[in-house]
C-alpha cells in the first residue's frame, strides 16, 4: 500500500495529458472521471513472489489504461456490508490490455492483504478505481533512476516492465533493498538494469548492510544526456534515506519523485 507525498494533478477530459503541457516535465494529469468510476476486477491468478508477498492478477475490462508508477483504489466488501479501502500501486505494464496486477505484502493483522493472501482464490471478485495521481508515472522519455526498498519496488517494477516491452532506448537504473535474497520480490524478473542491496543476509561475497552512498554516488556519477529523474518508493523511513544520499549526490531536489507507505 502506497501513498503519494504530492498534491494531486489538475484533472484533464481525457486519461493521460501529454507531459509538454505541464511545466513540471512528467506530471500526467489523470482522467476525473476514470478516477472516480468503481470497476468490478476478476481475479485470475495468484502466483507467489516471496515467502511474504504475493502478485494477485485481475481481468478489468474496461480499464482505461494506466502508466507505469500510477496507483489505484481497491476495495472490499464484507458479507455484512462492511468495506475496506486501499491505495495499492500497480505492478503491470501498461500494455497488458484489459488486465493489472498487484503485488501484496502479507501485512501482520492486514484486513485487506491478510484476505488476498489467506482467503482470495481465482473467480473472487473486487472492486477498482482509478488510475490515481500523475506526479510518480513515468511515461518512459527521459532517464529513470529507481530507489525502492522491500514492496517499493513493485511500481518501479512497472516502469522495468514498461521499458522492457516497448524495447526503450533511454536510460534506465535501479536499486533495489531487500533483507535477503529469499526476500527480493521479482527476483526471477530482474535484470542487469538492477543491483540489488542486502540489509540482513547475503550470498557469498556480497556485502551486507544498508543502502550507502557507495551505491548511489556511482550512477550519479554516469549522468545521461539531460541527467536523471529519480524515483523513490518505500517506508518514510527509507524514502528519507535515499532521497538524501541521492541530494548528497549531487541529484537536484526538484528531479526526486517520492511515493511512500502511509
Amino acid at each position: 500500500m502506497t501513498e503519494t507525498t504530492t498534491s494531486p494533478t489538475s484533472p484533464a477530459s481525457s486519461a493521460f495529458v501529454p507531459p509538454s503541457r505541464f511545466a513540471v516535465p512528467g506530471r500526467i494529469a489523470v482522467s476525473e472521471q476514470a478516477a472516480a468510476v468503481w470497476q468490478t476486477a476478476t481475479l485470475t491468478e495468484i502466483r507467489r513472489e516471496t515467502p511474504h508477498a504475493a502478485t494477485f492478477r485481475f481481468a478489468v475490462p474496461a480499464w482505461a489504461g494506466h502508466l507505469p508508477g500510477q496507483h489505484l483504489m481497491l476495495r472490499l466488501t464484507a458479507e455484512d456490508g462492511y468495506v475496506a479501502q486501499r491505495h495499492y500501486s500497480i505492478a503491470s505494464a501498461p500494455d497488458d490490455s484489459g488486465h493489472i496486477e498487484l503485488t501484496l505484502d502479507h501485512v501482520e493483522d492486514g484486513e485487506v492483504s491478510g484476505w488476498f493472501h489467506s482467503v482470495a482464490e481465482p473467480g473472487d471478485e473486487v472492486e477498482l478505481r482509478g488510475p490515481l495521481s500523475g506526479f510518480f508515472a513515468w511515461p518512459g522519455d527521459r532517464p529513470a533512476l529507481l530507489i525502492g526498498a522491500g514492496s517499493g519496488v513493485v511500481p518501479l517494477m512497472s516502469m522495468v516492465r514498461h521499458h522492457r516491452s516497448r524495447g526503450l532506448s533511454v536510460p534506465l537504473r535501479m536499486l533495489v533493498s531487500a533483507r535477503s535474497p529469499e526476500d527480493l520480490i521479482y527476483a526471477r524478473e530482474l535484470g542487469t538494469e538492477t543491483t540489488p542491496v542486502f540489509t540482513r543476509s547475503a550470498p557469498s561475497g556480497v556485502p551486507v548492510g544498508r543502502m550507502s552512498a557507495a551505491h548511489v554516488a556511482p550512477l550519479l556519477a554516469e549522468q545521461p544526456p539531460g541527467g536523471w529523474e529519480a524515483y523513490v518508493c518505500g517506508s518514510n523511513a527509507f524514502a528519507e534515506h535515499a532521497s538524501r544520499l541521492l541530494v548528497a549526490a549531487g541529484q537536484p531536489v526538484d528531479r526526486i519523485r517520492i511515493e511512500r507507505f502511509g
